[in-house]
């Protein structure tokens, strides 16, 4: 990991003044690509920036930019926003196999705002991932296999969930961005494929054959240890 990320510059009203005019525009806003400041920089904790009503807007302008995307997750650093608010949600139907190597189960929406995880165990998997601001690409990252989240809900609760498998790394991947972390900081770089090479060669439930031809993790496991 390079070191941590500097804390975003953007005052409150700063932030509230970018969500009103993505909020104004009438139309999808797009998703910034890696290179823009906002993805490298700690978004702020929510608190308050934003009236309820505009938190909800936003929220299900995320949702509505996700699902044509189309995504499994989105930050709001993806829309330029330095703002510690992400939705979650993956209801794609998966091919069986696929699904059960993976320990992918439906995730149903959620938003949440200020997360935090922390690994739940030692056990650890491996898989390809790919992020809506690195298009066309993606690589393997280790993950936890299991992660406790600790969050605020929109209504301003705190929170608590475990979550395992595939809706694990979902967490991460969008807890990450809010930090200022991309998927490439923990990637394993030799398993970086372009999405044509990716279905070309490695369009399987596992790892092992990227593994092995392009060498990357020597040792490590084809399937997450349970």
């Amino acid at each position: 990991m390079n070191q941590a990320s500097p804390p975003t510059p953007f005052s409150p009203a700063r932030i509230r003044e970018t969500v009103q005019e993505i909020l104004s525009a009438g139309s999808l806003p797009p998703i910034v690509q890696a290179g823009h400041p906002v993805l490298r920089q700690q978004a702020a904790a929510f608190d308050g920036q934003l009236t309820a009503t505009e938190l909800d807007q936003l929220i299900d302008l995320m949702r509505r930019v996700m699902h044509e995307a189309p995504g499994v997750g989105l930050a709001a650093p993806q829309l330029g926003i330095p703002l510690q608010v992400a939705v979650l949600e993956d209801k794609f139907d998966v091919d069986p196999e696929a699904a059960a190597v993976r320990n992918r189960t439906p995730l149903e929406f959620l938003a949440v705002l200020n997360p935090q995880y922390r690994a739940v165990g030692t056990h650890a998997a491996a898989f390809f991932e790919g992020c809506l601001s690195l298009n066309g690409l993606q690589a393997v990252v280790v993950r936890p296999e299991r992660v406790r989240l600790k969050f605020d809900e929109p209504q301003g609760l705190p929170a608590e969930r475990e979550f395992t498998g595939w809706q694990a790394r979902i967490v991460q991947h969008e807890t990450d961005h809010l930090q200022g972390t991309m998927y490439v900081d923990r990637a394993e770089l030799r398993s970086l494929s372009g999405n044509a090479e990716y279905a070309a060669y490695w369009a399987e439930p596992g790892i092992g054959k990227a593994r092995a031809a392009l060498g990357f993790l020597p040792g490590f496991p084809d399937l997450p240890k349970h």
